[in-house]
């Protein structure tokens, strides 16, 4: 019964960072393609994970996140007549800030 349980909070777990991605990429075909392969790929290495372990947990934890944040801070930029690219934050966007990393933070990752 356990297994079934966890089974199924996977299950729910991929389909809300699917939906997610969806409406957050809606009309960008490719980057719909590509973060649902990519989507795919993350759920299936954790295919074998133990239901109920310590894995487990986080794995469910990181989807959720992953969900959440896909929905919240990203935004899909539109190309305007011009060419140049135009970003219309939604609700669910706001609140969210971004911190523009320093040279500092960009050199110690290097």
């Amino acid at each position: 019964m356990a297994a079934a349980a966890a089974a199924a909070e996977g299950l729910a777990a991929y389909r809300a960072v699917l939906r997610a991605a969806r409406r957050t990429f809606a009309g960008d075909r490719l980057m719909l393609a590509e973060s649902a392969v990519e989507i795919r790929r993350r759920f299936e290495e954790h295919r074998g994970l133990a239901p109920g372990s310590g894995e487990a947990a986080r794995a469910l934890t990181d989807a959720r996140e992953a969900a959440h944040f896909i929905t919240h801070m990203i935004v899909q930029a539109q190309r305007a007549p011009s060419g140049s690219f135009v970003v219309k934050p939604e609700k669910e966007h706001a609140g969210a800030t971004l911190e523009v990393p320093s040279e500092e933070i960009l050199s110690k990752l290097k």
